[in-house]
């Protein structure tokens, strides 16, 4: 993870949604990501704030959707 994710405003993550499918995130603190599972993708937070661009992502695994 880079940048803690301490910095991440709880607010914030209430209202972001995924740029694909407009779907929720869920918010994995060890991995310092927002997932969308719909999406099967995982958005980096870098220094407190959300990365949130397809191109940017990483593609979730199969286990990692369940």
């Amino acid at each position: 993870m880079t940048g803690g994710d301490s910095a991440v405003d709880p607010r914030l993550l209430e209202i972001l949604v995924c740029p694909v499918t407009r779907g929720p995130l869920t918010y994995d603190r060890k991995a310092g990501e927002l997932v969308s599972k719909q999406a099967r993708l995982a958005y980096p937070i870098r220094d407190g704030v959300p990365i949130m661009l397809a191109d940017e992502a990483r593609e979730l695994s199969d286990a990692e959707c369940r």
